[in-house]
């Protein structure tokens, strides 16, 4: 008998703000900046692109683009992304 299982797609387990927020928190402490955007992307998609592009002030294809895996965001999409989380990427000492 074999076990056949599905994709797991993290964006299906962010239900809530926080949700959202713990999981890019988590990333920014141990990822690099493309396991960033990667993380980005899964939380606009859990959240719903739509509603962060308006947040962010750019169009819906632009925001796929930006966070896709070929995609190059540039610093202010990212902290305008960050922002509509509910985030803010700060600078502290380790």
């Amino acid at each position: 008998m074999s076990l056949i299982t599905g994709k797991f797609d993290i964006s299906e387990h962010l239900k809530t703000d926080e949700d959202i927020q713990g999981f890019l928190h988590e990333v920014a402490e141990t990822g690099n900046v493309s396991d960033l955007i990667h993380a980005l992307n899964i939380a606009a998609r859990a959240k719903g692109i739509s509603e962060v592009a308006i947040k962010t002030g750019v169009t819906r294809d632009s925001l796929y683009k930006s966070l896709s895996e070929n995609g190059n965001p540039g610093f202010e999409t990212i902290i305008n992304i960050v922002k509509a989380f509910g985030c803010r990427l700060a600078i502290v000492n380790p």
